[in-house]
């Protein structure tokens, strides 16, 4: 393949704890070994090809792109934009009536120029992609597409670890570590902690994990109220779970009417066949976006779950908490980084070399970091509830 005389750049869908440092990576490793190739990033996702709106990688940027290890979010911007999804780019005014906007999108990257696409995101933004280099490559135009794996919820097959996804379980356990001491705020309290995770529990697994090993390392004054046990988990539900309500409400109740106190951790995705049913039942629309996805802020699960637990347990006052977004606009913490450094390095000599693909460890490869191919990039990977350290968790909070 010939070398790219220019680069494109974009992050999609929701944000990640890994997006901002991987631009930078990007940049900082282009500039250390082709410094000649052009860098552009398209603001808003998939939108900026649409709209034809870029921002050139200047001299200037390549000398700070290390200041954008520091920052959560994306400097350039995400949106939830699908190119085979005609309507919505339509009713969003990104296309005029009888344009595809697959076809936009690919005849902006034309006259840009641009021979290797980053995308930053998840399988959805990946597989867009990859379709959008086949439909030019139909075309006689040659696109070489790097993805980057982003997603919080950590479940994307066969990868495994996504960039952002250890720093959202960090900084959800920080979120609690907070929040726990409303437990004070009423003589009996439920604490809903809401965490992201739409069909996978992995992180809702991993911020309860990394929240209960800060917790064995505190000290507490249990004579002056002041125990472990009140800022005990005291469950966790997960999208991959059975969950019998009616069981868990009498062994919580005994937990509130020892403690005073009841603090659960509730993935997003758990719970929202049973809520889309009642919804259904009652004759509600169900909220969804571009993708067909149910819109999880507007069904608001945690809040279901501290209705139905509230009552059971006899709770006088309940706090949902949701540390979703505090969580995913976080900047990188170490390990990510250096996932992210690994991964951008890899991307970009992919780059040079003409190889395509999302840049991860491979599950099915033996963990090797490489470029997976597209076909085999899968969303939807779900959390093995029988991992040991989930199960030992379990048994130590008394779920088992």
């Amino acid at each position: 393949m010939n070398r790219p005389r220019r680069v494109g750049i974009l992050t999609a869908g929701g944000l990640a704890p890994c997006l901002s440092s991987a631009i930078g990576g990007l940049i900082e490793r282009y500039t250390e070994v082709a410094p000649d190739i052009d860098i552009q990033c398209y603001p808003d996702g998939y939108r900026g090809l649409l709209t034809g709106d870029s921002l050139p990688v200047t001299p200037a940027v390549r000398a700070r792109a290390h200041i954008l290890h520091r920052f959560g979010g994306s400097p350039i911007g995400n949106s939830r934009i699908k190119l085979t999804n005609v309507a919505d780019c339509l009713k969003r005014g990104l296309i005029q009536p009888g344009q595809q906007p697959q076809q936009v999108a690919a005849d902006r990257l034309v006259k840009d120029g641009i021979g290797v696409l980053h995308t930053i995101g998840g399988d959805d933004t990946n597989i867009a992609a990859a379709a959008l280099a086949g439909f030019l490559a139909k075309h006689g135009y040659h696109l070489t597409v790097i993805g980057l794996p982003k997603t919080v919820d950590n479940d994307v097959h066969p990868i495994r670890q996504s960039l952002g996804a250890s720093t959202a379980a960090d900084h959800g356990a920080t979120f609690f570590e907070h929040v726990v001491a409303e437990h004070g705020a009423n003589p009996r309290m439920l604490i809903v902690h809401e965490v992201m995770g739409r069909g996978c529990g992995w992180l809702t697994a991993a911020t309860a994990r990394e929240y209960r090993q800060r917790l064995a390392q505190k000290d507490f004054v249990p004579e002056l109220g002041l125990a472990r046990t009140k800022h005990e988990i005291h469950g966790v539900y997960l999208p991959e779970m059975t969950i019998d309500l009616q069981a868990e409400a009498v062994r919580l109740r005994h937990v509130m009417d020892r403690l005073g106190c009841v603090n659960v951790f509730v993935s997003e995705g758990a719970g929202v066949a049973s809520i889309v049913r009642e919804m259904e039942a009652s004759g509600e629309t169900i909220p969804r976006d571009a993708f067909g996805h149910v819109k999880l802020d507007l069904v608001n699960p945690g809040a279901w779950f501290g209705k139905q637990f509230a009552a059971m347990i006899g709770a006088e006052k309940t706090l949902v908490q949701k540390s979703g977004y505090y969580a995913r606009s976080a900047p990188a913490n170490d390990d990510d980084l250096r996932l992210i450094r690994r991964c951008t390095d890899l991307a970009v000599q992919c780059a040079l070399d003409g190889t395509p693909g999302v840049i991860g460890e491979d599950e099915e490869r033996g963990g090797v970091l490489r470029a997976i191919e597209f076909e085999r990039i899968k969303g939807g990977k779900a959390f093995d509830v029988g991992t040991p350290w989930f199960r030992q968790q379990l048994a130590e909070i008394g779920q088992a």
